[in-house]
This record gives structure tokens, sequence and C-alpha cells, in this order.
């Protein structure tokens, strides 16, 4: 292979890497309520000097509901099953993390934990794929209203207040 064509192939490879990279990506996610607290994780962007909360989910596989994703998202990050699970909203979320834009289609969704001892722990350890942890805890959705941390997605504050 000729130095102009290894340089054509490289060239393809990044340009479809970053296509790749700026996909649009869809979620789903669960609302958890214990009276006026929703379960959150606390996450941090470096970049922007953030600390901010977003309920559990992850990522929709291709041919997996969002109702089926985000039931075997709680299962997987905090080994808890959850019942009554309702949908409540499509959000779009366009964002940086970390200084690399992100684009998401967040379903939004409500459930109930299937046991009650879920609701009497303060704080719990989730677990992400990558086998890290991450910190999770009930927070009341007023901390959010006095403007004292984002939570995210853009909207959901909104769409849960909407809602009370």
């Amino acid at each position: 292979m000729d130095f102009v064509a290894a340089t054509m192939i490289y060239r393809s490879f990044i340009e479809l890497r970053e296509h790749m990279s700026r996909r649009v990506r869809p979620i789903a996610i669960c609302v958890l309520r214990r009276g006026p607290e929703i379960l959150v994780f606390e996450a941090r962007d470096s970049s922007a000097n953030e600390t901010f909360y977003r309920p559990l989910g992850g990522g929709v596989e291709f041919g997996e509901l969002g109702e089926t994703a985000v039931v075997r998202e709680i299962r997987e990050e905090i080994g808890a099953e959850i019942v009554n699970v309702r949908y409540l909203a499509t959000l779009e979320n366009i964002f940086e993390l970390e200084g690399s834009p992100a684009h998401e289609i967040v379903l939004v969704y409500e459930a109930d934990f299937a046991g009650s001892d879920v609701y009497e722990r303060d704080e719990m350890i989730g677990t992400r794929d990558d086998g890290t942890t991450f910190d999770l805890r009930w927070m009341r959705l007023e901390y959010f209203r006095a403007g004292k941390a984002p939570l995210y997605p853009d909207g959901l504050l909104e769409l849960l207040s909407d809602q009370v």
C-alpha cells in the first residue's frame, strides 16, 4: 500500500470515529421517589468544575424497549428490582461533559422499588458497567429548585415539579 492510499484510509477512519462519537445516544432514566425526595447519583464534570445529579438509568440497546432498559439498568447498577414502571416523558439533552459535546434522547420513567429495604437506606453504592462504583442518595427536589446543584437532564426538574 502506498503512502497516499494509507493516508486516505487513515483520514476515513478519523472521519468515521468523529462521526460515531457525535451520534445521538438513546437513554432511559428512572425517577424513584421517597416522599419529597428522589434517588440520584452524584457526578462531577471537572472541565466545567461542576458537581451535578441525575437519576439512575443508562443506554437503550438496539431492539430493547425503554421500559425494559430502565428495569435492566436499575438491576445492574444497584441490584434492585422495580415495579409499576410508568412512562413520563421524553427529553432531549444536548450538553458538554469533560469538554466533549454529547446529545441524548432521554426516555423518562417513574417506578417503585419492589422491596421496602431500599427506601430505608439514605445512601447507597452503585456499580457501573466497568466495575467502578458511584454514590447514590435520596435528595429533596427543593434542593434543586433552590439552585444548590443542577439536576440533569435539562428539563427534568420542571417535569417533576409539574407533577407534584
